[in-house]
């Protein structure tokens, strides 16, 4: 039960993270730019993940060779995440444009955990989560209009 509670804690702590980077690569792609906004957030995230590498002694980081393509390209869309935020945060807010992302998340993740993608365990459609799902667009239509 303490191992279900501390991975849900870090959830919490990854969509506040989310919740709280949104806005501000928002307001700072107002400043510099989307590109401009996007390479800075980036160089940062190298900085921080290389270091944390470094901490961990490299961990397998030789291996990178082996991996799938699909792997490798998951960056790219770490920049379409950060030219949409940028895009739709000033127009819409951040409580809608965090909404759109986290609906957009959840979409793909149903239809990620359904298909088995990218190697993952495939899992059930069950109708509660059909639910949760449509309640969850009724809620962002409700926030966004």
């Amino acid at each position: 039960m303490m191992e279900l509670i501390l991975t849900v804690v870090i959830g919490l702590i990854g969509g506040i993270a989310v919740g709280t980077q949104t806005p501000i690569a928002g307001a700072m792609s107002q400043r510099v730019g989307g590109a401009a906004s996007s390479f800075i957030v980036h160089l940062g995230g190298l900085v921080a993940s290389g270091v944390l590498l470094l901490s961990r002694r490299g961990e397998n980081i030789e291996q990178w060779r082996e991996l799938p393509w699909y792997m490798l390209c998951s960056g790219g869309l770490g920049l379409v995440l950060f030219l949409t935020v940028s895009h739709t945060i000033p127009k819409l807010g951040a409580v809608s444009g965090v909404t759109l992302i986290i609906v957009g998340q959840l979409v793909a993740g149903l239809a990620i955990d359904y298909l088995g993608a990218f190697g993952t365990v495939p899992r059930d459609l069950e109708i509660t989560k059909i639910i949760g799902l449509t309640l969850l667009l009724i809620g962002a239509y409700l926030i966004i209009r």
